[in-house]
């Protein structure tokens, strides 16, 4: 019987759909799963003209992959990966290759790829995104982990990858270790900032203007048609025209006001600290998810707060056009503190990332895929040294454009007493990016008051305490 070329331990969703991806391209599958039932239905339900293998246990998954194996783990991240590497090594050999194609930690991916390496196999840890239809129809795949790995992978992971419209597939090898894993991290984090900020660009224009959810639709459809092309706000129009068949209303207004979120999002935040990034969008993102579940007590501190918005009185069609200018501008400002942190988490992991390139695989497959991304690939391309995005010709016009919008909905949002901090954070990044003297002179000599932690000054080079009270 031939041999599968790859193997899939772990059949939910992504899993499953991945692996009918690798068979639409031609590659023979064989699959395990701890539930035989999931097993069974993807062998009885193979892509046309293929044959999947399934097995019964990791030994029977092994036995039927070619050599060197190359085995695909679809599993939650944590220590489900971990036991899982450790179940399946004993029937590993030298020269084999490992794949963890869930969200797992970028520092758990270099551990993991250490630890392997000492043993002759070959890890990889590799950023999947696109959900479901994108793991059945082309995802946008991040690669990082052995090189060598990477020379035998990439003709299938160029296959089965998204592919943008200029017929590039969306794959490129990250860096080593957990390269990655830390950029399909901080692919997530830019995700929840985008999502906020649109977020509340329907609630600024649901809210001020009483729009109902079929006019947003539509508004959100045509700007899909200009700069803020993506599958975010593609999705958003989508959402926003659906009806509840019960009761005939829009279903976005019988959905619960409580966002989930699984984490990536949160280590991006947290990393960003660790490596002193600046993403307050980000930030605001995940914080906003987290007031989000409160629920209880907002509905309580609600009877308790109130707050007299004053009627407005503009023209509703300038605030639209606002809106939609102000949400550009965001995330720009948005993209620009995701792609700063990855240059400095470049040289802080030693990934050497390539920022172009991981931009340009995120145009097509994943999430956050917008025509924006085209242009900040180019703008990676004309200046591979470029230290933050707002830096470029192109994207300093486009927010200096745009600035004014941006400032017009915070005001208009604060006035309302309408909560935007993903927008009023970009707002604040972008006024303390642009500004030459901050008040941070203050706060150092606080600190060297209380603490004796010493100053610089601007008028002479040396560092510096002072006695405050004498």
């Amino acid at each position: 019987m031939k041999q599968a070329e790859i193997g899939i331990y772990g059949l939910g969703v992504m899993g499953f759909n991945l692996g009918r991806n690798f068979q639409r391209n031609g590659f023979r599958v064989a699959v395990y799963n701890r539930s035989p039932e999931k097993v069974r239905l993807f062998v009885e339900q193979p892509a046309p003209g293929a044959t999947p293998l399934g097995a019964a246990s990791l030994a029977e998954l092994t036995a039927m992959l070619e050599r060197p194996r190359r085995l695909l783990l679809m599993l939650p991240a944590g220590k489900t990966v971990d036991q899982a590497i450790e179940d399946v090594l004993p029937y590993l050999e030298p020269g084999d290759i490992l794949i963890d194609g869930g969200n797992s930690y970028f520092l758990d991916s270099d551990r993991r790829s250490l630890n392997l390496a000492e043993k002759g196999i070959h890890f990889i840890g590799m950023g999947v995104s696109g959900g479901e239809e994108g793991a059945l129809w082309g995802p946008s795949l991040m690669p990082g982990g052995s090189p060598a790995a990477w020379q035998v992978l990439q003709p299938m992971l160029m296959a089965v990858a998204a592919k943008a419209e200029d017929g590039a597939a969306c794959v490129s090898y990250i860096g080593p270790r957990g390269a990655g894993h830390y950029v399909k991290m901080v692919h997530n984090g830019i995700e929840y900032g985008d999502m906020q900020l649109i977020a509340e660009a329907y609630e600024v224009l649901r809210r001020v203007l009483g729009l109902t959810a079929s006019q947003l639709s539509g508004i959100f459809n045509r700007w899909n048609e200009g700069e803020l092309k993506s599958f975010l706000i593609e999705i958003t129009a989508k959402v926003l025209a659906k009806v509840d068949e019960e009761t005939g209303q829009p279903l976005v207004d019988l959905i619960l006001d409580e966002a989930e979120q699984k984490g990536t999002g949160k280590w991006t935040a947290q990393n960003a600290f660790d490596i002193g990034a600046a993403v307050p969008t980000i930030d605001a993102a995940v914080y906003s998810r987290i007031l989000s579940a409160m629920k209880a007590e907002r509905v309580h501190a609600s009877t308790i707060f109130s707050h007299a918005a004053p009627s407005y009185t503009g023209s509703s069609e300038d605030l639209i056009q606002a809106v939609r200018e102000a949400l550009y501008a965001s995330k720009i400002l948005s993209y620009a503190q995701g792609m700063a942190m990855l240059r400095l988490a470049s040289a802080e992991y030693d990934y050497a990332f390539n920022l172009a390139e991981l931009a340009r695989i995120w145009r097509a497959g994943c999430i956050i895929r917008a025509s924006l991304l085209n242009d900040i690939t180019a703008a990676y391309q004309e200046n591979a040294s470029l230290q933050n995005l707002l830096l470029s010709p192109y994207f300093s016009e486009a927010v200096n454009r745009r600035q004014q919008s941006l400032r017009r909905v915070v005001m208009v949002a604060i006035e309302q007493g309408i909560a935007v901090p993903g927008m009023s954070a970009s707002l604040a990044y972008f006024d303390a990016y642009r500004s030459e003297r901050l008040p941070a002179n203050l706060i150092q000599a606080q600190r060297d008051f209380f603490g004796a932690h010493t100053y610089r000054r601007v008028d002479k080079a040396g560092v510096f305490h002072t006695r405050w009270e004498d």
